[in-house]
């Protein structure tokens, strides 16, 4: 699609709705055609940039070449960011016509574009004569410089700025100087420990679902047994804990609402509601808004808490639109991302960048750098030093978690609070308030969700990232800021800490400088095979910016890489970019480099602790220091644990006990290994690879469990899938519930939990059928020809599953072409480059589109309807044989490791097919290819299941 000046108005561009297969064409003269993709192609090289919905999308449908920002055509999206900011939207333009109010044909031809434009720009000209309409005119200004498609139309509708005098030009992009400012609130008394009835829950249950809604016969039942974790803790580290199995269908969600939001009000406390899946946050908060119509109310009783490094970091903002001002008019298309995040800002009910209320489309349109740029990855926040402090989003979050009754986080951010607060300095206020009641929805992942949180990893790239931390840009171009930028003022008033700080500063250069990983790529070893093309020439030119013998932390990556490069067969020296081995028995070199790089760190842990400590003493010593100057140090303090000392003090750990090879009769406490991993954006050539030692607890819910159970007075750890099911009677009940327990957690905790199970309404033996499919072969041809069989058999609505991004991007790639010329289109994670909630919301949307996924997919899609009526599994979810899964299947099956493999298989597969009936009226079907499906997998599925049906795929 070539570029052409803006045309004036988008009534007079062709409108395009862009297909593999026929693609739709309004001209100019009203002709409506049904084109294919080059003759749409030669089309458009005759006509003005066009009217069209997502142009990423529709310039891949016709195998057109991306443009970067301001592009030529009117794309609705775009103005619909501008007219309703804050609202997602399915990025299509039947999600559209929805979203607008307007009921979409059955096929969707480009007519409907102008429709959906006049639509747009009516509700714009009744924002004009309000107040909005003047932020909205400011706004015009930058967007106008950046060359944006809609400028001359929506400067028509809205009129100019007004009054502009003595006013920056930029000065609607400046939102930290309009937005809310948060105050201090005196703090929260402890909650009390009234307990929930179980009538009282279930009263609150059938106020909230009203009268006309869906009778589910369990969701009373649940929402009783739920009230066990709301009952009043007996004794110190012992809470209740209840496991709570709730069939799909049942309402768990308001299910354990309903006594969560009962206690939270009688004892003026918080429970803390925490998922896996940010889909599932989503889905919660909908949720509450049955709970909590009024719009004030739900954003005083409910927050949903992240990770700083999703929310918008208002000082970053500044310092893009600063660099982009700075560039003049080389800096303007820079204003068209900013200017519409702006937009998005004052409106956004959180400032939530990922998976909030910012159209998970923004990136694919505008690129991913700028919302990378906006958010706080690198951890630098300065917190009460910052300009932005009492405007900043997370700072909003944070105190209204501490008065809210229900926050809505995920399980890793739970997991570090927990575990922060466990290990926090005595004295030193935390950011949140620790809670006492946790609901764990998504239940079956605390032991994911605890083995990441817990796990240990000194990687080149863990290291590195410290040093950046530590020491800033060290001269690249980066904005990076170091910890002497960060402290320079508070050492001019504490001038004590200065000497720790610089003896921290100088240790950090022990850790990779800029250019380990080019210096980490290995010289050609006797080893490899002589066919394997050389290096490229270019990297012979490259100058390390520090001698390597000097650094101890690139002396022992190269020492780790030799080892593992030592230990691979032939078989696997082609995946080397996914490599690991054993750590025992320790190769001489690596015991030496690891024995250095521990004094080494241990010379960066000890100032950086000095500093730490002298910044508490001054706080407790000064009792007049003023509050944000106080708030300011206690973030410091944090940051410098959470940060460097308690990351060091793993790390030293690790390579101190390196030293003493393992007991052979004895059970471990850890998994040690070496692993390497790709370098995320790195040009995939040879040597490209990150490489470390990783700690990983052999059983991750002991320290989930240490680590919660003294704080918490009750717990509800719930899913649809907390046991494995395979049969009936006493004896396989006590036993799949004892398998939940120890896979849980639950054993470690003091006091046994309370079990419960509620089953599915839903009759799955009429409303699914599952089809083992056996005589299919795993190469990739056949394999997307049997996934393009089914997906057309189907009719769409189809979500196939993956055990590899490699397979799915090769299976898309061979079916997308022909799907969506039937009328299917397809999408797929890892393909577009949309987050998975909007990718969802495009599949619900489209009803015979069909989608492409891996685990994640497997675990967040709620789809309830037409949209999913088949699920594709491309094989057997076996569990990835690695190390890590070698080790705990030879030692936590209790001597049946075939059976441990076979549960974990058989729970990923009940997680997917559960997504299928979302209600009573729903009807589906799965199917999972397999050379031979094990009898206890099979197990599973409901009666009628059918093996060796690749006939029937056959038309």
């Amino acid at each position: 699609m070539p570029r052409a000046p803006t045309f004036l108005s988008p009534f007079d561009a062709p409108a395009l709705v862009a297909r593999r297969g026929l693609s739709s064409l309004l001209t100019p003269d009203g002709e409506l055609l049904d084109l294919t993709a080059e003759e749409t192609r030669e089309r458009l090289t005759q006509l003005p940039p066009p009217l069209l919905v997502h142009g990423p999308a529709a310039l891949r449908a016709l195998d057109l070449s991306p443009l970067s920002q301001p592009v030529p055509w009117f794309d609705l999206l775009d103005l619909f960011l501008l007219v309703r900011p804050a609202t997602t939207v399915a990025p299509t333009p039947r999600g559209l016509a929805l979203a607008l109010g307007i009921e979409p044909p059955e096929t969707i031809g480009a007519d409907l574009l102008p429709v959906l434009c006049e639509t747009l720009l009516d509700e714009l000209r009744h924002k004009a004569e309000t107040p909005e309409g003047t932020r909205l005119r400011a706004l015009m200004v930058p967007l106008t410089r950046a060359g944006w498609a809609w400028s001359g139309e929506v400067t028509d509708v809205l009129g100019t700025p007004r009054d502009t005098t003595g006013a920056h030009p930029y000065e609607a992009i400046r939102i930290w100087k309009r937005l809310p400012r948060w105050e201090e609130t005196a703090p929260r008394p402890a909650p009390g420990s009234q307990p929930v009835s179980p009538n009282a829950a279930r009263q609150r249950l059938r106020d909230i679902l009203g009268e006309n809604a869906e009778i589910r016969p369990g969701q009373a039942d649940f929402a009783s047994v739920a009230t066990a974790a709301f009952e009043p803790r007996e004794s110190i580290g012992s809470p209740n804990v209840v496991l709570a199995e709730a069939g799909t269908g049942t309402g768990k969600t308001l299910g354990y609402i309903a006594p969560a939001s009962l206690w939270a009000e009688q004892n003026d406390g918080a429970v803390w509601v925490s998922t896996y899946t940010r889909h599932l946050q989503r889905q919660i908060e909908q949720e509450l808004r049955r709970l909590y119509p009024d719009e004030t109310t739900l954003r005083e009783k409910v927050v949903v808490r992240k990770g700083r490094e999703n929310y918008l970091c208002l000082l970053n903002m500044e310092d893009l639109l600063n660099v982009a001002t700075s560039r003049g008019p080389d800096g303007y298309a820079a204003l068209l991302p900013m200017a519409l995040l702006a937009r998005w800002a004052e409106a956004s009910r959180d400032g939530d960048l990922m998976g909030g209320d910012l159209p998970g489309w923004f990136g694919e349109l505008f690129g991913h750098g700028t919302l990378f740029g906006v958010a706080d990855r690198r951890g630098e926040c300065i917190h009460a030093a910052c300009p932005h402090y009492q405007t900043c989003f997370v700072e909003h979050g944070i105190r209204r978690a501490r008065q809210a009754d229900l926050v809505v986080a995920n399980h890793a951010l739970v997991l570090s609070q927990a575990a922060w607060a466990a290990l926090a300095p005595p004295g030193l206020p935390d950011e949140d308030t620790t809670p006492t009641r946790y609901v764990f929805d998504e239940g079956h992942h605390i032991p994911d969700a605890a083995d990441s949180a817990f796990a240990t990893a000194l990687s080149g790239l863990e290291a590195a990232e410290l040093r950046r931390w530590l020491l800033g840009a060290e001269g690249s171009r980066s904005r990076a800021r170091g910890l002497q930028r960060r402290l320079d003022d508070l050492v001019e008033r504490l001038p004590m800490i200065d000497t720790p700080l610089q003896a921290a500063l100088q240790a950090a250069r022990a850790l990779p400088a800029p250019g380990w990983s080019t210096r980490l790529r290995p010289q050609a070893e006797p080893e490899q095979d002589p066919d394997l093309p050389p290096l490229p020439g270019e990297t012979s030119l490259l100058i390390p910016e520090e001698p390597a013998p000097e650094n101890p932390s690139e002396a022992f990556l190269r020492a780790l890489d030799h080892q593992l490069r030592a230990r691979q067969t032939k078989d696997s020296r082609d995946g080397y970019i996914s490599a690991e081995c054993d750590l025992h028995p320790v190769n001489e070199d690596v015991a030496s480099a690891a024995e250095t790089l521990s004094r080494a760190l241990t010379r960066l842990r000890d100032p950086i602790r000095m500093l730490a400590d002298r910044l508490a003493a001054q706080v407790e010593d000064d009792a007049e220091m003023d509050a944000p100057t106080r708030q300011r140090i206690e973030a410091m303090i944090r940051t410098l644990h959470r940060r460097a000392i308690s990351r060091l003090s793993g790390w030293i750990d690790m390579l101190d006990a390196l030293q003493t090879p393992p007991e052979p009769d004895v059970t471990p406490t850890f998994v040690d290994f070496i692993r390497t991993e790709r370098l995320p954006r790195t040009r995939a050539t040879q040597g490209d690879h990150d490489i470390g030692l990783y700690r990983h607890w052999l059983d991750p819910t002991i320290p989930f469990v240490s680590t919660i159970q003294t704080p918490a007075h009750g717990l509800l750890m719930t899913s649809a899938t907390l046991r494995d099911q395979t049969g009936h009677g006493d004896a396989q009940n006590e036993a799949s519930w004892h398998a939940a327990e120890l896979r849980l957690g639950a054993t470690h905790f003091l006091k046994p939990p309370i079990r419960a199970s509620v089953m599915s309404p839903f009759d799955y033996a009429t409303q699914t059928r599952a089809y083992v499919i056996t005589d299919v072969s795993g190469e990739i041809p056949s394999l997307a020809h049997a996934f393009r069989a089914l997906f057309e058999t189907a009719g769409g609505g189809a979500l196939g599953l993956f055990t590899a991004i490699r397979r799915l991007r090769e299976v898309h790639r061979r079916i997308h072409e022909p799907l969506e010329t039937q009328g299917f289109p397809l999408y797929a994670q890892h393909v577009d480059a949309m987050d998975n909630a909007t990718l969802v919301d495009v599949f619900r949307t489209e009803t015979h589109s069909c989608l492409l996924g891996t685990d994640a997919m497997r675990d967040g899609v709620d789809v309830p309807g037409e949209a999913l009526r088949m699920v594709v599994f491309e094989k057997t979810p076996w569990p990835r044989p690695d190390i890590l899964h070698r080790e705990r299947r030879r030692l936590l099956s209790e001597g049946r490791p075939g059976d441990y493999d076979d549960r974990i298989t058989r729970m990923r597969l009940r997680q997917a097919f559960g997504r299928l009936i979302r209600r009573g009226d729903d009807e589906a079907f799965s199917s999972c290819w397999t050379a031979a499906c094990p009898h206890a997998c099979s197990r599973l599925f409901p009666t009628g299941s059918r093996s060796g049906a690749s006939a029937s795929l056959r038309h």
